[in-house]
């Protein structure tokens, strides 16, 4: 089935060659890009296709760093089970983890629920080395793309954005016919304020053709 994705502004990805593109559109055939143009243009050519029309920017979906960090040395309490004990927020430091006597089976729930926390933020791939089997299986499952370790400063944060001097720094790929369909809508006006705002304005995200998140 083919899906029509369009949006006010369509930003192609630094590597693409192309401007970001107004009221541009994706069209997506089964896992990867058809075609990408204007929306009036895509849309005359493929009248039958399914079109989802979103508010603000379609980009490249995102890469975030320190994956590992952020889902093997990071607990996510489960809402609402464990939240009234743990609080909602995320648990670092050897000594929280400590007490909270890690399994594995444990860790790749947690992972999941991390997982979920990427894709509500237009990650598409991650970047880290994954040693406990049922983290890289929860990652592996959620159509995240694992890419090897990359350089990072700080603490790695579930915003790809958070450190970066611009947007496109964050994007993973690009937008053109051919590609895989790895995507991420913002409910922002540009990049500008998509990196002022960060990835938390994600709507959408869409991997191997499919709405992996959607904002409700």
């Amino acid at each position: 089935m083919l899906t029509l994705h369009t949006a006010e502004l369509l930003v192609p990805g630094r590597d693409s060659g192309s401007a970001p593109l107004p009221g541009g559109a994706v069209l997506v055939d089964g896992d990867r890009i058809a075609r990408v143009g204007p929306y009036e243009e895509v849309a005359a050519a493929h009248p039958h296709a399914r079109t989802r029309r979103w508010p603000g920017v379609i980009t490249p979906g995102l890469v975030v760093r320190g994956a590992d960090e952020l889902l093997e040395r990071t607990y996510y309490p489960d809402d609402p089970y464990e939240v009234t004990e743990l609080g909602a927020d995320p648990i670092r430091g050897e000594a929280a983890l400590a007490a909270l006597k890690m399994t594995e089976p444990r860790w790749g729930n947690s992972a999941r629920r991390g997982t979920q926390r990427l894709l509500a933020r237009g990650v598409v791939a991650v970047c880290g080395r994954f040693t406990i089997p049922a983290v890289r299986t929860a990652v592996s499952r959620s159509g995240l793309t694992i890419l090897p370790p990359a350089a990072y400063e700080g603490l790695p944060a579930l915003d790809p954005f958070a450190g970066r001097s611009a947007a496109a720094e964050a994007f993973h790929g690009v937008l053109e016919a051919g590609v895989p369909a790895r995507f991420a809508v913002f409910a922002v006006a540009d990049e500008a304020e998509l990196l002022a705002r960060g990835a938390t304005t994600c709507v959408a995200t869409v991997i191997g053709g499919r709405l992996l998140h959607r904002r409700r």
